[in-house]
């Protein structure tokens, strides 16, 4: 079987692989697994700030999950939040990047909040734009194989290297707002702002949907290297057809 031939398939396969596991990243809400110890919290209520009211209606005490677009409440669910429930059957809420919401006010953050906010918008902005390449690579791959064009291939092996990337740069943004958000970020709903008895009963882990992210990100890395290992191969397949011709074109010549 061809070099070529081989090469393709492989990239191929990482390349849907890679797609795949980024489309179910981006939609889904296990980003981070927010572990809260209510029985922790609630034998130190006398000794804390916080009021009985505040741990029953605020999500703050509630184990929870962290996606792109949502939080959700895979246990128990908060009774002073405006919930709704997800595809996947959980109560969840929506994060507020203060895009399409005309009563947002963004005039009151501080500066530190802003930047917040703007490396949030900024990694949703890289994960679709990943995506889009990833859909004109789709496009350039099949005219390369229906054509055996190493053109058409070396483009597709760059376009899933922008893919890369820019989901890379997602990663990157994402981590970005997870650090300001626990670490600089001092005022309210902020980790630093929450009273220490929360502080110590929460743990926060990495979910499955970064683990999937930063798989698939490595897989359009791996299928950028297939890719252009096709062309390659391709190249030089067509260069010893067209040798092997000529030895048949040069006897008739004489």
């Amino acid at each position: 079987m061809p070099c070529s031939a081989i090469t393709l398939s492989l990239a191929t396969i990482c390349a849907v692989v890679s797609v795949a596991l980024l489309a179910i990243a981006f939609g889904t809400d296990n980003w981070q697994y927010i572990k809260v110890d209510r029985i922790d919290i609630e034998k130190s209520l006398s000794r804390s700030d916080i009021t009985p009211q505040e741990f029953e209606n605020s999500g703050f005490y509630r184990t929870r999950t962290k996606g792109l677009f949502r939080i959700c409440y895979p246990e128990t669910k908060p009774k002073g939040a405006d919930l709704y429930l997800s595809p996947v059957e959980t109560y969840c809420e929506n994060i507020d990047y203060h895009i399409f919401n005309e009563d947002s006010d963004t005039s009151q953050f501080t500066e530190d909040e802003m930047v917040r906010l703007h490396m949030a918008r900024s990694m949703i902005a890289l994960f679709i734009v990943s995506f889009f390449f990833v859909f004109v690579a789709f496009w350039t791959g099949v005219a390369g194989c229906w054509r055996r064009s190493p053109g058409n291939i070396a483009s597709t092996a760059i376009l899933m290297l922008l893919a890369c990337l820019f989901s890379a740069g997602g990663m990157g943004l994402w981590h970005g707002v997870e650090y300001y958000e626990e670490e600089k970020l001092k005022t309210e709903p902020w980790k630093a702002s929450w009273d220490k008895t929360l502080q110590d009963a929460t743990t926060i882990q990495y979910d499955w949907s970064y683990m999937i992210s930063w798989i698939g990100t490595g897989m359009a890395l791996m299928a950028f290297c297939l890719f252009l290992g096709a062309s390659q191969c391709m190249q030089a397949e067509q260069q010893n057809e067209q040798a092997k011709q000529m030895q048949y074109i040069m006897p008739a010549a004489e």
